[in-house]
């Protein structure tokens, strides 16, 4: 064959390798064909940049692989079915598998550099709306910055809270203010103030109640680190007092398609061991669970509410059945960020704390055994599967129906979504 022909036929197996697939009516779907796989880039590039990165992936997968223990299995997934290439600082999957993102945006204000992240919404057809401008975005008289470290749908997919770290200037003596806070947008934009101020301070860890306009919320102010007290409020109509008024505790997690949470609950003071407690986010009503040895946070549960995960140190996993709760189980896989799978067999883990770039695992969920009060219970070491080829990434999501993975990389932080099954 000529090599002007040889040539004409490579460009058009190029063309054909670029291709996206999606599911009939929009959405992302599995890709079946292998002419098919390839990544949607949401910015175009050039065919000879996406070779080259292409090439680096593949030799660092490759070296990844040949530095596995024997024993460890990696997984190989498809390649990315949608990139957004912009420096993603969180996302969270909405309930119906949309995506709301913020990206990173630095703006000069006299003597002063800025952080205003810009928040998206991520539509199933891959095309994404802004929502939110942080240029735009003002709270109060003062120069103030502010990092999102993640979202927390409503259980309509409608409104979003916005998990902020603020830092606000005193122009007269330079000094700064932090604080966490809490931003209400529907999901087309617009800002839901329930006071007077649009971030309500002070506050994180929004559990949303099934009206989908109540938050119970922790809060710091006025305790010891790592102890909170929770406190009502209504996106539309303000602040509504202090939940549980006099408890305390150190996590909490919703219970999904209630209106109920789990909670570890401890003395302001650190006196006692820590206790998983049922909380009745209306009635206010509270039920003992378990009494655990120890807790050093990581609080997870299962979709079906009737199991959870939680950090007994730096090292160990604890996995305890909330029907039965002397059934439970122990795993030596070190500290991380964990989410279930959708089928509750196996849990997801970046293994390092938020905002550090680890590899992605599953880690096998064991049969969970009966013990007595007191009895020494063994800790197991679960092999670990890789995903991704071991490849580093710096946050991770699953969609709530486990079809879609989503990470972000190291670097450039672009989002990438990967076919699941």
């Amino acid at each position: 064959m000529p090599q002007s022909a040889r040539r004409e036929r490579k460009k058009e197996e190029l063309r054909g390798s670029e291709k996206i697939a999606r599911r009939a009516g929009g959405g992302w779907m599995n890709r079946n064909r292998r002419a098919e796989r390839s990544a949607q880039r949401l910015k175009p590039q050039s065919k000879q940049v996406v070779t080259v990165q292409r090439l680096m992936v593949v030799a660092a997968a490759l070296l990844v692989i040949g530095s596995l223990p024997r024993g460890v299995v990696a997984q190989n997934m498809e390649k990315a079915v949608v990139t957004v290439d912009d420096e993603v600082t969180a996302f969270t999957y909405a309930p119906d598998g949309r995506i709301v993102f913020s990206a990173r945006k630095v703006y000069k204000a006299k003597k002063y550099d800025l952080e205003r992240d810009d928040i998206y919404v991520l539509e199933q057809n891959g095309k994404r709306k802004k929502i939110f401008s942080g240029e735009k975005f003002t709270l109060g008289d003062k120069p103030f910055t502010y990092l999102i470290e993640g979202f927390t749908w409503s259980p309509n997919g409608k409104i979003v809270a916005v998990q902020m770290y603020t830092t606000t200037v005193d122009i007269d003596d330079g000094t700064t203010q932090d604080a966490r806070g809490l931003l209400f947008l529907d999901d087309q934009g617009r800002i839901l103030k329930p006071g007077k101020d649009p971030v309500v301070l002070e506050a994180q860890n929004p559990l949303w109640l099934r009206d989908n306009q109540t938050v119970v919320y922790m809060t710091n102010k006025d305790m010891p680190l790592g102890v909170y007290s929770l406190e009502y409020l209504n996106v539309m109509s303000g602040p509504a007092g202090k939940a549980f008024e006099g408890r305390t505790f150190l996590d909490a997690a919703r219970i999904s398609g209630s209106n109920s949470a789990m909670a570890v609950e401890r003395d302001r003071n650190m006196d006692g061991p820590p206790r998983i407690q049922k909380l009745e986010l209306l009635s206010q009503e509270t039920q003992e669970v378990a009494t655990l040895d120890e807790f050093a946070g990581g609080l997870s549960l299962s979709p079906s509410g009737t199991k959870a995960a939680y950090y007994l140190d730096k090292e160990v996993l604890e996995i305890r059945d909330l029907t039965a709760p002397n059934k439970l189980a122990r795993l030596r896989v070190g500290l991380g960020v964990l989410q279930w799978s959708e089928d509750e067999t196996k849990i997801f883990l970046k293994r390092t704390v938020e905002k550090k770039s680890a590899d992605l695992v599953t880690v096998a969920v064991p049969e969970l055994k009966a013990y007595a009060n007191r009895a020494e219970i063994p800790v197991d070491e679960p092999t670990p599967n890789f995903l991704l080829h071991g490849l580093t990434i710096r946050e991770y999501g699953i969609s709530a129906d486990g079809r879609f993975l989503g990470v972000v990389l190291p670097g450039k932080r672009n989002l990438e979504i990967y076919p699941m099954r």
